[in-house]
């Protein structure tokens, strides 16, 4: 009889660090020092250093980092921000958030990155920035990006939740733009035990600003210069994730090693993603697509293996964006979130189960 094969168990994927997570559990504990400590200080300096990036700041969550990346830029309000259009709704809620339109552009189809062709017919003279997603692991083609970028005098974010190591011709992302904005949330390749972010740069003042930012508008106690936020890196998650960070090549290479059993030995009844020497995919969510995706997802569950989609709906035909972005149309989009299975790739996946994976969805393709 099989075992279950779950999309994600956060305790197995964490189970072989749990030594070192008690261990810096009871240094911090005993240390007495919970907030803003030298294990965020350690953390930031290890951060970049693996990105590649001169600065780093701790803070509590991926869309606070893209947050305060668009407060520092500080827009005029009613500005323009390109935005792809299928990415999670937290890019475009720091859009919002800060008094700013999202401009949607589509993705190309293959990559499901942002379409580097279509971005121009979207600029106007409102448009101030272009804030890109590494979905999935993968790198936009962030030369092409960058080439619109310094043409149209516009800034770059990156949105870097899902790319933690992945790479464009040698370069990780976060480094290309003014900004490079990283989740921390559990089931991410660099995962934290709650929510934590951070936010790169090369920019020495945009370094300093955002620490300020982030601890309520203050660099010295109780003189308050900005009008800040509360989103500091917990010194706990901080201790956590410098433990993990030591692991961050072999959880990458877990993972590229499950993507390869999936590429040899799935079906071509499956869309499956596009392989290309200039990236260097992590595979934070490995996706196929069909158009029989709910028949396919409901199948895999009756033989006890757990699927996500990423995503059910794109970010324009979520309720709370009426009046906001609801007007723009996309039907690229629509067609990955209709047709769109993450499959297992967890770190706690075994290359046993992906091989079931790989069997059972190959006998569906079968029947079909």
């Amino acid at each position: 009889m099989y075992r279950e094969i779950f999309y994600e168990n956060l305790y197995k994927s964490n189970l072989e660090f749990f030594n070192d997570y008690k261990k810096e559990f009871s240094k911090v504990l005993d240390s007495g020092w919970f907030i803003l400590g030298n294990n965020v200080k350690k953390f930031e300096e290890e951060f970049s250093d693996y990105c590649g990036s001169k600065y780093c700041a701790g803070l509590a969550s991926g869309l606070d980092a893209l947050s305060i990346a668009l407060q520092i830029l500080n827009f005029q309000k009613g500005s323009e921000i390109i935005v792809p259009s299928n990415t999670y709704i937290a890019t475009v809620l720091s859009i919002i958030n800060n008094g700013l339109i999202p401009v949607l552009v589509e993705p190309d189809i293959k990559t499901y990155n942002i379409d580097t062709a279509k971005i121009e017919e979207k600029i106007t003279l409102k448009t101030k920035a272009i804030m890109v997603v590494h979905l999935y692991g993968k790198c936009c083609e962030m030369d092409k990006i960058m080439e619109i970028a310094r043409a149209k005098n516009l800034k770059v974010i990156e949105d870097c939740a899902q790319a933690h190591g992945a790479s464009f011709d040698g370069k990780k992302a976060g480094t290309f733009g003014e900004f490079g904005a990283y989740s921390f949330y559990p089931t991410k390749n660099l995962g934290a035990l709650g929510d934590a972010g951070a936010l790169i740069t090369d920019s020495e003042g945009f370094y300093i600003k955002s620490k300020i930012l982030r601890n309520y508008g203050s660099n010295i106690k109780y003189i308050n210069d900005l009008v800040g936020v509360n989103s500091r890196l917990d010194e706990m998650q901080a201790a956590f994730l410098r433990v993990k960070l030591k692991h961050i090549s072999k959880i990458t290479e877990h993972k590229r090693k499950l993507a390869k059993i999936y590429f040899e030995n799935l079906n071509d009844f499956y869309v499956k993603p596009v392989v290309d020497d200039r990236f260097y995919d992590v595979y934070h969510i490995y996706n196929i697509r069909t158009k029989k995706r709910d028949r396919l997802k409901t199948y895999l569950l009756e033989n006890k293996i757990y699927t996500e989609i990423h995503y059910p709906i794109p970010p324009n035909r979520q309720v709370a964006m009426k009046g906001f972005i609801d007007d723009q149309i996309t039907p690229v989009a629509q067609e990955i979130h209709d047709t769109t299975l993450s499959l297992p790739i967890s770190y706690g996946n075994s290359e046993e189960e992906v091989f079931r994976v790989c069997e059972m969805m190959n006998k569906f393709a079968s029947k079909q």
